[in-house]
């Protein structure tokens, strides 16, 4: 018996009723032969850590754009707090780990530079939107490739669990769902703790009703709301927080966006942010040969617009790298005679 194949007997003698199975994995868009050693959900979190656009994600922006100091989340931290939070719950569950963990560092491989600004800008200007999660998707399916160039070629059940880990659908999966709750127990907290360090807002003045049931410091907020959806998840088909943890939560989100999100103070630079965007995008719509040869053309594997090249290219742009191709193309250069 291949090594696989132990793992795979493992799966369906410890793990849960209502865990997804590798071995029952609906496949791949174009079929490859199995592994001998890793599962097909193993397969898939390896392909992720080792892409272009899993590696771009420690220079995108979490909530600070280009914040001073090491201690600030990036978009790479927040998906490793994801992972770490998501396979805890997992563990717990009797559910699928290797699953989660594929899931969780995929979910924001789609992220625009500038977090959520860049998000906005470039659904605001494309014609048919954008959307994060959406973008996850296409890149993992299309925007990188493999030696076949048929993009990661990952299973239906990580490519489900990453459309679906943001929006109002549900994942088919407890897998999945784990995930959702996951990105939302992170990015709360460490978005709290990061805004403590910036002095956004001070700890004192968090909801009171809200630190009393759920804690008064980062990890035991974490804490609670793990043991909170285990305790309410176990041996069901159905991953969820308590109604009275889960109304906390959501009190303690909307503070969040009232008072970092929202604020002036951390969104000072955000609209310098969204003049960068909004001046390339139009730049690449009148020049389009600027951009990189592979953007130039309608993709071999689909009928892409313009606009979807060009939201390609600017998403999968780190911070830096977006303010570096924009004093190129705008800001002039001194003229040196040698």
């Amino acid at each position: 018996m291949k090594i696989r194949e132990q793992i795979e007997q493992r799966e369906k003698e410890i793990l849960s009723p209502f865990a997804s199975l590798a071995s029952d994995s609906k496949g791949r868009k174009v079929f490859e032969a199995k592994c001998d050693i890793r599962t097909e959900f193993q397969r898939d979190r390896d392909r992720i850590i080792h892409s272009k656009a899993f590696r771009r994600l420690k220079h995108k922006t979490q909530v600070f754009i280009s914040p001073e100091g090491d201690h600030f989340r990036t978009r790479l931290t927040h998906t490793l707090e994801v992972s770490q939070i998501g396979r805890t719950i997992a563990r717990a569950l009797n559910l699928n780990e290797d699953l989660v963990e594929a899931i969780s560092l995929g979910h924001d491989l789609g992220h625009t530079p500038f977090g959520h600004t860049g998000e906005a800008i470039l659904n605001e200007l494309h014609p048919r939107g954008f959307k994060h999660y959406e973008q996850s998707l296409r890149v993992v399916d299309f925007l990188e490739h493999n030696k076949n160039r048929q993009g990661l070629n990952l299973t239906y059940e990580v490519r489900e669990g990453i459309i679906n880990h943001s929006g109002k659908c549900p994942s088919r999966s407890l897998e999945g769902q784990i995930v959702k709750l996951s990105d939302r127990i992170a990015y709360i907290n460490h978005d709290i703790d990061d805004a403590i360090r910036a002095n956004i807002i001070d700890e004192r003045n968090l909801p009171k009703d809200c630190i009393e049931v759920l804690g008064s410091s980062h990890g035991v907020r974490i804490n609670n709301m793990i043991l909170d959806i285990v305790n309410m998840s176990l041996n069901k088909n159905e991953v969820k927080m308590s109604p009275k943890i889960g109304e906390k939560t959501e009190k303690l989100r909307e503070y969040m966006f009232k008072n970092v999100y929202y604020n002036n103070i951390a969104k000072s630079e955000e609209k310098k942010a969204e003049y960068i965007i909004k001046e390339l995008y139009k730049f690449y719509l009148k020049s389009p040969d600027e951009m990189p040869f592979e953007y130039q053309y309608s993709y071999s594997l689909e009928n892409s617009s313009l606009e979807d090249r060009i939201c390609d290219y600017i998403a999968g742009m780190t911070d830096r790298y977006v303010i570096h191709v924009f004093e190129n193309l705008f800001v002039p250069k001194p003229w040196e005679k040698y």
